[in-house]
């Protein structure tokens, strides 16, 4: 790719700023204030206030990392380059100091080409980083720096650096294709190569060729940077020095039992009563759970001249916000009390503390990973890649007493770890991917060259997919109907069934059941005794149609302790009555407004609600069936075992689900998620008649199942509806049989040519 040239020789004098003011501006000359003693004040480029004293304690800090030696190096690359990579190992200070010197940098062109944006591909990291950054310029949160994650946008017209989510820079792309609000870029994170980030990547070459005056920062661990560089054509590469020297411990031999093993050698280190907190990092979130309950358990039998162990249970895969002071999840603990931070992949960036001495770390994560066969994500254990493994190291940060126990052997990080996993678009369902490419197809950026080629198979079922929706025209292309499916930031099938609900007249109802299947799940698992009397409690919301009516039921009721001005303390405790985690609703209603936005954004029909009749049941899952037909059970021995209709996998109903906690089984089920984990589960199931989806589900479809018992009771269901509704005059039927047998030659005709 060609760079641009080099910029005037005025732009160079930027560089020779001292070290301890902006690099690109003199603060000094940014005021006309008369008063002697202000004139002598260092003042704040982005609000024109003098600095307080926290600013420089806090630059005493910025320093000492390690991407401090290479910063001049990178402001020369940042301003003779139209593209930069920046290759270190975590905890240098890439994510927290690049932005900012590149929002200096746009501060000193006076914004004339945009703002700064710094992608994560977590929201927790997003807010985190951001809060970090605005304390470390000494400016207001929201306002100069800010944040937008999904379903919360922290930031005004007037912020300089904004820190997103991939997804959420994504969106803005559909009514800003080459992000021309947007001086700088920057890409972070790319070593998890989720799909939102390779599709960025991608993009992102076609939006430098288009916008000559855009910048972007591509930050990358070591062992991925010369990757990035060759995919961006031989661009430059500024090397962090990392000052990493912590002791690193393996085992003599595998632990079978990594999990005991692990909370083993915790009590190990406590008893030896050494200063400093731990980070174990287990292979999956139960795993957490499981171990924030045997420890509290063994500080019952704890020595009391031992100091407290407080675990922190740290959920990196939860879209929950999690928002934790950064400065290292102080919860205001005393000096007598040892925190444990339990945590998963993905928690390295999340972790803050300055006082860790000790790493544990399994060496194994379970990953989903989606099977296109059985229309699934499934789990399977896997060694930690490399850069995972090296990243661990690094949370101990500078400590050079610091330890990284490894419960395996040396020759198994050598020989099973890959150098970095398989990226997400070769094991992900790519849906919501096409259905966006298929969108910006239509803004003129058609070419999207993957540094890893996704799926083809999962790329041909989600073409498939987006055809049965009706998103796709007979050309391939996207119709007017996926055009408004690609407005909702939801899966395409939910996006679907908002629009069926516009036709059948349920939309209020339907944005409700939308709002909380795309919140976490509110429902908590029991754990204690006194838990499954909570749980019953629960009961009274449970409606007979199925669980998506009794999401609405437990939505509704939340609302109304809203509307009567029940205080957060008596919400919660209702909440807590009923087994229900209270965030998760509140995001639900987060979620909610913003959809409806949505439709009143782009004029669509909000209907009155009129939930509770049988008619607007009807409706709700007809509904539900123009977008999850494919997502349809039979109950093959009337004991709950579920066999999927586009397959033969079988799954039971979860344990939650109404019909399990009244013992009533139905015989055909549509459902939210099927899931292949410890055990195979679908989650949120209402029953559905077999006449109900013959009537809904497009015919093409239905021609295309594989043949099964299953469908060829729904082919009876239609004969039986066929012979009830036809013609009574015998004139007639001649004709209406022909009709019938040219509908079924043609049938498979109508599915668009998926290219």
């Amino acid at each position: 790719m060609a760079l641009l040239p080099g910029p005037p020789e005025e732009a160079n004098d930027l560089l020779t700023v001292s070290p301890e003011k902006s690099c690109f501006l003199d603060e000094s000359d940014s005021s006309d204030v008369d008063d002697g003693l202000l004139n002598d004040l260092e003042l704040n480029p982005f609000d024109g206030l003098p600095y307080s004293s926290r600013f420089y304690e806090l630059l005493k800090q910025r320093e000492g990392l390690s991407i401090w030696k290479s910063k001049y190096v990178f402001l020369e690359s940042l301003l003779q380059n139209q593209i930069v990579v920046v290759s270190g190992g975590a905890k240098s200070g890439k994510s927290s100091q690049i932005p900012q010197w590149c929002a200096e940098y746009c501060l000193s062109v006076h914004n004339q080409h945009g703002t700064v944006v710094c992608t994560q591909v977590q929201r927790q990291t997003a807010v985190w980083l951001a809060m970090r950054v605005a304390d470390e310029l000494d400016v207001n949160i929201g306002h100069e720096v800010g944040y937008v994650v999904p379903f919360e946008n922290c930031c005004t017209k007037d912020t300089i650096l904004r820190y997103c989510t991939d997804e959420m820079l994504l969106r803005e792309m559909m009514s800003n294709p080459l992000l021309s609000s947007y001086g700088v870029i920057i890409i972070d994170d790319v070593h998890e190569r989720f799909v939102s980030t390779d599709v960025l990547l991608a993009f992102l070459r076609d939006i430098l060729l288009a916008r000559p005056e855009l910048k972007v920062v591509i930050i990358t661990p070591p062992e991925l940077s010369s990757k990035i560089v060759s995919y961006y054509g031989n661009v430059p590469l500024v090397e962090v020095e990392s000052s990493y020297s912590a002791e690193v411990v393996y085992t003599s031999a595998i632990q079978r039992d990594y999990f005991h093993a692990a909370l083993r050698l915790l009590f190990e280190i406590h008893h030896t009563q050494e200063k400093g907190d731990i980070v174990v990092f287990l292979a999956c979130e139960q795993e957490i759970k499981q171990a924030y309950e045997m420890i509290h358990q063994e500080a019952m039998h704890t020595n009391p001249k031992l100091c407290e162990l407080l675990p922190i249970p740290l959920y990196p895969h939860q879209s929950l916000p999690q928002y934790l002071p950064y400065e290292g999840l102080d919860y205001g603990c005393k000096d007598h009390r040892r925190k444990v931070v339990l945590t998963t992949s993905l928690g390295e960036s999340l972790i803050w503390m300055s006082n860790i001495r000790f790493v544990i770390d399994v060496g194994v994560e379970r990953r989903k990973v989606y099977n296109t066969r059985i229309r699934a994500e499934s789990l399977i254990t896997q060694p930690i890649s490399r850069i995972r493994a090296e990243m661990r190291k690094q949370v101990l940060g500078t400590c050079p007493a610091g330890k990284l126990f490894c419960l395996y052997t040396e020759e198994f990080a050598q020989n099973d770890m890959k150098t970095f996993l398989t990226p997400k678009v070769e094991e992900s369902n790519l849906t919501s991917m096409v259905l966006f490419l298929k969108r910006m197809d239509i803004a003129g950026l058609a070419h999207c060259e993957f540094i890893n080629r996704p799926d083809p198979e999962s790329l041909m079922q989600a073409l498939e997919d987006l055809d049965y929706l009706a998103a796709l025209d007979n050309d391939g292309d996207l119709s007017e109907f996926g055009i408004i499916m690609s407005e909702f930031p939801l899966d395409p099938q939910l996006s679907k069934s908002i629009l069926a609900a516009c036709e059948f007249d349920c939309v209020d109802e339907m944005l409700t059941l939308a709002a909380m299947v795309t919140a976490p799940n509110c429902l908590l698992d029991p754990t204690h005794e006194a838990d499954v009397t909570k749980q019953s409690n629960r009961r009274k919301f449970l409606h007979s149609a199925g669980d998506h009516f009794t999401l609405i039921n437990l939505h509704r009721e939340y609302e109304h302790l809203k509307i009567r001005n029940a205080s957060q303390y008596d919400i919660e405790k209702w909440c807590q009555d009923h087994l229900l985690n209270y965030t998760a609703l509140e995001m639900a209603c987060v979620i909610r407004s913003e959809l409806l936005d949505i439709m009143k954004r782009i004029e669509l029909p909000v209907s009155e609600p009129a939930f509770g009749s049988e008619e607007n049941i009807l409706n709700i899952k007809k509904s539900l069936l123009s977008g999850y037909f494919m997502q349809i059970a039979r109950d093959v021995d009337g004991l709950g075992n579920y066999i999927m209709l586009t397959h033969k996998q079988v799954g039971q109903l979860h344990p939650d689900s109404g019909y399990c906690l009244n013992h009533n089984i139905p015989e055909w089920v549509l459902f939210h998620e099927f899931s292949v984990a410890d055990r195979s589960c679908i989650r949120i199931a209402s029953e559905i008649s077999p006449d109900l989806f013959m009537q809904l589900a497009p015919q093409y479809y239905f021609s295309n199942l594989p043949p099964s018992e299953s469908k060829e009771l729904l082919q009876k269901a239609l004969d039986s509806t066929s012979t009830i509704t036809a013609p009574q005059d015998p004139e007639d039927d001649g004709e209406t049989e022909d009709e019938e047998q040219s509908l079924s030659a043609n049938a498979p005709e109508q599915r668009c040519n998926i290219q």
